[in-house]
């Protein structure tokens, strides 16, 4: 059935009249991500550095051991059928939502269990007795987690942003300040436990007060459940060996390293996260509903997709010619010097947001034409790629862990491109060329500014202040370079960037 908190679905694809008003809630959309996205960010930094103040990389990488667990059972849980509702025709979206719920609470469930019942693994496997409290303790965030599913998603599809405005910033600012209060306290490791369940209650509680939906509202069928379960189940294989990945790098680096090692390791991959996660929060949030709704219109479809992809890859690219230049003198001047290991992690890690952004794009587009199972082709090059770049590389260390971690996801990325392409009816050859003027201006930046860097300037070492305003001015320096050489080498591209932040920014007024 059809409701007034529904009354325009992705099941509206590609009708001429909506086409205005599509543009300018995709255009609001990407405001409201990117104002409060910047406060995450601000939040999160905060959080990353007055933790390395409070914490050692020891303690960091006690909890990342601890939590390894239940962060892969998180991501396969349900995640894939809330794709699955969002993508859902409008007519009995009140079934599947109740549908979807009863299905996610008891995955959530049995899984919270489950990983109650394997801590002592965790233990064995990092060769921890504290690491497996950890994960006994911290078993219940994947049922918490299960109750969010069916209200963030139908926000999503309505395009309501106060999921946006509200929740995740009360939510990031929950975890930091718990987090950062517990430390103080002198709570340790355990003050990131306490944190991340009171992050996920604040989360549930907001969730489920500005969703507007409760269960009751439709019937639940088996049927249903076995058509979104057969949309999301290549979702639910990609989601697994994305946190794949993730588990066999903290495992590999905990075995052959320490839980050091595993805290530097990281500390490196979530600053590194933080570029990537912008783009794909920013984007990604609009791109599904909206790919949904104009996969009925081919032209659209692709001329949109094309669109999404340069924005995207420009920023992602312009982002990761930052890290490379200047990732470890940043991690060190924010962090301090026990910290430097993560910083060389970091700048080797740098190709990790270049995928998210290829992703970003693609696996969205290929979600909203209905043609999930095309996304087994990432997820077999996400696995088969991190898998054989880590044993290639592992043994240069934490950078070679972070180039590994790089080439799995752009591998991962191009191959996502290559799908979209075919899907959406664009030429691949045209597609993989468009994203090469970034790459020549990401090169010249960094190596422009990073032998500025490292060979003259030296951020690291000078004092705090000089350090953050050096760094600062780098960074500014970077866009500058890579701006000017894309405008040299790609003008008409340049200009269609322009346009796209002009039309943005209009959404402001």
């Amino acid at each position: 059935m059809r409701t007034e908190k529904d009354p325009d679905g992705p099941a509206a694809r590609g009708g001429s009249g909506a086409v205005g008003s599509l543009s300018r809630v995709l255009r609001r959309g990407v405001v409201i991500s990117a104002g409060t996205f910047a406060l995450l960010q601000i939040v999160a930094f905060a959080q990353i550095v007055t933790l390395a103040r409070l914490l050692t990389p020891a303690e960091i990488g006690l909890f990342a051991a601890g939590t390894v667990l239940t962060g892969f059972l998180i991501s396969t849980s349900a995640d894939g059928l809330a794709v699955a509702l969002i993508q859902r025709d409008a007519t009995d979206i009140e079934d599947a939502a109740d549908t979807v719920f009863r299905a996610s609470l008891l995955t959530g469930l049995a899984l919270s269990l489950a990983a109650l019942a394997a801590a002592p693994l965790i233990g064995l496997v990092f060769d921890s007795t504290a690491a497996a409290t950890i994960a006994a303790a911290g078993s219940g965030v994947t049922l918490l987690h299960s109750l969010t599913v069916v209200p963030d998603a139908l926000m999503q599809r309505r395009f309501d942003f106060r999921r946006r405005l509200i929740v995740n910033p009360s939510v990031a600012l929950t975890n930091a300040g718990v987090a950062i209060g517990c430390a103080v306290g002198g709570l340790g490791v355990w003050s990131l436990v306490v944190a991340n369940y009171a992050s996920y209650v604040v989360w549930v509680v907001l969730s489920w007060s500005l969703g507007g939906w409760w269960p009751g509202r439709g019937r639940p069928t088996m049927r249903l459940w076995r058509e979104l379960a057969r949309f999301s189940f290549p979702l639910v294989l990609n989601g697994t060996a994305w946190r794949l990945r993730e588990v066999f790098e903290t495992v590999l680096v905990g075995r052959r390293l320490d839980e050091a090692a595993v805290g530097q390791y990281r500390y490196g991959r979530r600053l590194c996260m933080l570029p990537g996660t912008a783009v794909v929060e920013i984007g990604s949030y609009v791109l599904l509903p909206a790919f949904a709704r104009i996969s009925g219109d081919p032209e659209r479809f692709r001329a949109g997709f094309r669109r999404a992809l340069a924005v995207v890859w420009t920023a992602s690219a312009a982002l990761a010619a930052i890290l490379v230049a200047l990732g470890e003198p940043i991690v060190v001047v924010l962090l301090g010097e026990p910290w430097r290991d993560a910083g060389l992690a970091l700048a080797a890690m740098a190709g990790f947001g270049l995928g998210e952004g290829l992703g970003a794009v693609s696996d969205e587009a290929v979600k909203g034409s209905g043609r999930s199972h095309l996304l087994h082709w990432t997820t077999a090059v996400s696995l088969v790629g991190t898998v054989g770049f880590l044993l290639v590389l592992a043994p240069l260390g934490l950078f070679g862990v972070g180039l590994a971690v790089s080439a799995a996801n752009v591998a991962m990325g191009l191959t996502a491109v290559v799908v979209a392409a075919h899907v959406t009816g664009a030429r691949v050859r045209d597609v993989l060329g468009g994203l090469v003027p970034a790459v020549v201006a990401g090169t010249v930046a960094v190596l422009a500014v990073g032998a500025l860097e490292h060979l003259v300037v030296h951020s690291d070492r000078l004092a705090l202040p000089l350090g953050l305003a050096s760094l600062a001015g780098e960074a500014l320096l970077v866009l500058g370079v890579f701006l000017v050489v894309l405008q040299v080498v790609a003008p008409s591209l340049a200009g269609e960037l322009r346009g796209s932040l002009r039309r943005f920014a209009s959404a402001r007024g």
